[in-house]
Order: structure tokens, then sequence, then C-alpha cells
């Protein structure tokens, strides 16, 4: 059978649909979408997916509904990966679908939920969100009945693996490791620059809108900001063009202002690249010496200072740093809890733990379990299995 969909016209350096190397376990095409569609359709419809509404991105849902999570980042993600690879001419859809799902293996409670676990699994194989992301997608994710996972194309996963870059050191990634062995997702290379312009697009929004949930939360002023890079310059040409306007206005005029910077930046550093590489295909962007898509050197120094502004007066600041501890507490505790005590697992997960031959694997599968809360679940079972008064 084949497909009726039609490409739109790409660049010839985009990650072409029709050039793509296909899925682990073949399928029919779809009549109507591209494989790149069709994989986004599939992490839409993925459990993992739904459950990022109630996954910390910086502040827990207890703080108040307006408030980034993983989902809502995710979709800013996409959005601007989506405006930046049509400008590019590179394929949209791939580029969103890698968006969308990089952060589908986060624990409950964002990066403190993640330390919290990995202090737990230290000695049974470790844990990172990265490789939690590939076990959704590859083995944990048993929707289908002919394959585990969701059977994303070789140029999705590769995205989505190589997210940060090039892997070299599979030591504590052993569900990779494996499926590489299996499949070669040439972790030597860079990614397609699909998922390059994924990767940029995710510092974007989180550098941008942490600084906008910072401002909401009182850590710190609009005239806290007039010395940062980007945000200064853009806040007092907003409050020239506007000088009655509302502070949340203000703010939400200048976080439009500063993406829109380094949407320009990206697209112009990136433009240079390619006139200087010329390249004629994604294969020539996977082996070229750097990443292709890129921001200028002084984009990046300016993203340097907001990184370490919003770690000086949000990430470190007293008030997180609490919820941070409560978080570590919670998730190692649940995780040596079922750990010792399986048989208090769900059926399912009790029967996956039992069929393991080592500890170490006992240990991923329970990890598994933990790593898939939300954090309203795993307040609301530490509070059930250790009468705690503990809240976040």
């Amino acid at each position: 059978m084949t497909s009726n969909f039609q490409a739109p016209i790409l660049a010839p350096y985009a990650t072409l649909a029709a050039h793509s190397r296909g899925r682990l376990v073949p399928e029919k095409p779809s009549e109507n979408r591209s494989p790149y569609q069709r994989d986004r359709d599939r992490i839409i419809h993925s459990g993992a997916f739904r459950k990022l509404r109630n996954k910390t991105q910086v502040f827990v849902e207890s703080e108040g509904d307006y408030y980034r999570t993983r989902l809502t980042h995710s979709l800013e993600v996409a959005q601007i990966a989506r405006s930046i690879s049509r400008s590019l001419h590179l394929d949209e859809d791939l580029a969103e679908t890698i968006a969308l799902s990089h952060d589908l293996g986060h624990t409950c409670f964002g990066h403190a939920g993640e330390d919290g676990l990995a202090a737990a699994m230290e000695n049974l194989g470790g844990f990172s969100h990265n490789e939690q992301t590939f076990r959704i997608l590859t083995k944990l994710e048993n929707r289908y009945a002919r394959f585990d996972g969701l059977n994303l194309t070789w140029e999705t996963l590769e995205g989505i693996v190589k997210h940060n870059g090039p892997i070299t050191d599979l030591s504590g990634l052993p569900t990779l490791r494996e499926f590489n062995a299996a499949w070669d997702l040439e972790l030597s290379t860079f990614a397609g620059p699909e998922a390059q312009v994924a990767a940029l697009s995710d510092d974007m929004a989180y550098n941008t809108h942490d600084i906008d949930d910072g401002h909401r939360a009182g850590f710190f002023t609009l005239e806290d900001l007039h010395d940062l890079p980007l945000f200064g310059a853009s806040l007092k040409k907003i409050r020239a063009l506007y000088p009655n306007a509302a502070r949340e206005r203000l703010m939400y005029e200048a976080v439009r202002e500063v993406i829109g910077l380094m949407v320009l930046d990206v697209m112009q550093t990136t433009q240079r690249n390619l006139d200087t590489l010329k390249p004629k295909s994604a294969e020539d962007i996977r082996h070229a010496p750097q990443a292709t898509v890129a921001f200028s050197a002084g984009m990046n120094n300016n993203i340097d200072q907001l990184r370490d502004f919003l770690h000086a007066r949000m990430y470190r600041h007293a008030r997180i740093n609490e919820t941070c501890a409560k978080a570590r507490q919670i998730v190692g505790d649940l995780f040596r809890f079922f750990f010792t005590q399986p048989e208090k697992l769900p059926d399912t997960w009790r029967d996956a733990v039992n069929a393991c031959a080592t500890q170490p694997d006992k240990a991923r599968i329970t990890a598994d379990y933990i790593a898939g809360m939300t954090d309203r679940f795993a307040i609301k079972q530490h509070h059930k299995i250790f009468n705690s008064s503990i809240n976040i």
C-alpha cells in the first residue's frame, strides 16, 4: 500500500521523511501522515505525555495554577521548534515530535525528584531522566499488541537520545546500550538538524519562562532584571513604549521580545554555518565537526548570565531548597519501601519485579514505577504509606 501523504518542499539538508530509515518493527505507512507526524501522534496519545501535566517544572502544583508544568514547558518548546524549523525549511513535524518527548522521563518534583531517585539507585545502576525517556519510548509504553514501546522512527529516536549532543560513554545507560546493539543510532555523531533545533528551543523556553515564573513568584522584581543581558534592554524599550502598563504585562512583553531575539540569533548563526558547511543532506549535518544549529558566542554568553541569575535568585533560594529537600525525601522513601516490599506494588509492577533475576533489575523496575508518578500521586502515596504530614 502506498501513502497519499504529500511532503512539503524542504531544504535538501532537512531530515526528509521519504528517506527515513523506518522503524525497528516494520509497519505499513500511513495514508495521510508522514512517519514523523505518526511519531508525534503516538507521543501525544501516550500515558507518559499525559502525566506531564502534573509533573513539576520548577514550581510544584500546590504553588499555584499559573506556573509552568512539564507539559506546558514541552508545548512551549515544540512551538518554538516548529517556528525555527519552518524558517530554516526543515521538517517541522520531526522537530515538534522531539520537542514534545524530550522530558517524558522526568520524575515527579522535577530535578529534585530525579536527584532523590538517583541517590537511591546509586549502587543499583543509577538513574537519569534522559535514559528514562528512552526506556519509556522503547519499553514501558505498552499500548500496542506487536511491540513494546512506541516503535518510533530511527530519526526520532536518534534526535531524542542526542538531545545534549553525541554520546561516547554508555555507562549508566543500559537501555540505550542494549537498543543500540540491535539498531545502531550512530551515537558518536551529532543529531539531525531538527533535533538540534529542538535542543536549542528547550534552552530558549526554560530560561525565559523561568524568569517569568520567578517574577510571578516574587523571587525578584522587574528592577532586578535591569542589569541582565537581553531582559534589561528589552524592559527599557518596552517601558518607554508603554509607561503605564501593569508589571505583569511588561514582563510578558519582555519574554516575547527576548525569545524573539534568541530565535533571530539562532537563525542568523545557523545560516552562516550552513553557508560554510554547504550540506547536501541531513547526513552532512550529522557528520559535521560541530553543531550546525547554534547560538552565536555572544548569545551563549547572555544565556549563561541568565542561568547564573536564576541559580542565584531562584533555584538556590531557601524556599526552593526546602521544597526540594521534601521532594528528595518523598521519592527516596517510596523507592526504598517498594524495593524492599515489592509485594506492595500494583499487580503488573509486582509481577515484573518478581520476574527479574538480579537486584539491579528489580531496582530498575521499581525506579520505573516511581519515576512514572506525578507530584500529586507521589505525595498521596507517601501520606498513605508513612502516615506522614509532609506537604509540598
